[in-house]
């Protein structure tokens, strides 16, 4: 899988080379590789077009969906039940591997891509969602968010294919169907859709559009980074005439890192949720040998310490190797 993460086709070089009439980040006459996409995005000289056939749409909700406090960070179960859920894991001997795709899958990353570009009506704006509503100007819109979220959802699902296929398909699934049960919710609650038959109607929508996101990104990842900038201006802007090609540039630049640093996370550490996207405003810089090394030593020493019982609930199947 890295040898199709992380290469560098000559068509991506092709199209630096074109793009350096809109005069991106540069040092020494040369494209800086190491410019986080928030700073290429903001390189861009190309004056900002207004989107007259968009109207902004900021989400102003009935009233904003609550998260389930079991689902926050913060969250500490209950010792009693706690230690209850670990015999019960050790006699019945639980597939733990399988019940974290609903934990994980179906929750903790569900959020962590549904959170990139949420935003409401006269509210701020997390730091991600400035980079998608104000450094590449996207509408402000729930069809946006949307694009957002599958194109983070998509990210998952690349990494998620690459697990053993009985536990991959698992949080592939969980995930999704989150993805679905909670665009219902929000259209019903947040955007006061109260029609059944229309809410259907919006949702095989948004079902169609998953599919065809998927398969664009799917094809551009075996392709090469033209192909990749062809289905984000299809998809993510929208097929947008006027779009700044500097902003799509660092759209992709975004893609290829989430894709290597999920491409060095091993089945285990994913699968346990210990994975964060990059922030736009970060940079990722390839591993030695040398980091890469010390990065499985370290894993290895959390996930199977020489010392003390390893309970129940954190046993798994999942190589650290892969």
């Amino acid at each position: 899988m890295s040898s199709l993460l992380t290469r560098r086709s000559p068509c991506f070089v092709n199209s630096l080379r074109a793009l350096r009439r809109y005069q991106s980040v540069k040092v020494d006459g040369k494209l800086n590789l190491k410019t986080t996409p928030t700073e290429l995005a903001t390189s861009s000289t190309l004056p900002n077009i207004e989107k007259e056939h968009l109207t902004k749409r900021d989400i102003d909700p009935k009233r904003k969906l609550e998260v389930n406090k079991k689902e926050t960070t913060g969250y500490v179960i209950p010792k009693w039940q706690e230690a209850l859920g670990e015999a019960f894991i050790g006699v019945f001997k639980v597939d733990m591997d399988k019940i974290r795709s609903g934990s994980i899958g179906g929750s903790k990353y569900y959020y962590m891509c549904k959170d990139q570009g949420l935003q409401f009506k006269n509210e701020p704006l997390s730091d991600t969602a400035k980079f998608y509503y104000e450094t590449l100007g996207l509408n402000r819109s729930f069809s946006q968010w949307f694009q957002i979220t599958a194109l983070h959802v998509w990210l998952l699902f690349v990494r998620m294919r690459a697990m053993p296929f009985k536990y991959g398909k698992l949080y592939q699934q969980k995930l999704v169907d989150r993805l679905f049960k909670d665009i219902e919710l929000r259209l019903s609650e947040e955007m006061n859709v109260m029609s059944g038959s229309i809410r259907d109607n919006y949702l095989k929508d948004f079902d169609s559009q998953l599919r065809g996101i998927v398969m664009s990104y799917d094809e551009a990842l075996i392709s090469d980074d033209a192909t990749l900038a062809a289905a984000l201006w299809r998809n993510f802007f929208n097929g947008d005439k006027n779009v700044d090609l500097v902003h799509v540039e660092a759209m992709v630049r975004y893609i290829r890192m989430q894709l290597y640093v999920l491409d060095k996370t091993s089945d285990r550490e994913f699968g346990f949720g210990d994975f964060q996207f990059v922030k736009p405003n970060e940079v990722v810089e390839p591993l030695t040998k040398e980091n890469e090394d010390l990065l499985r030593k370290k894993v290895r020493e959390k996930y199977e310490p020489l010392e003390g019982k390893q309970l129940p609930s954190n046993r798994s199947v999942l190589s650290l190797e892969e």
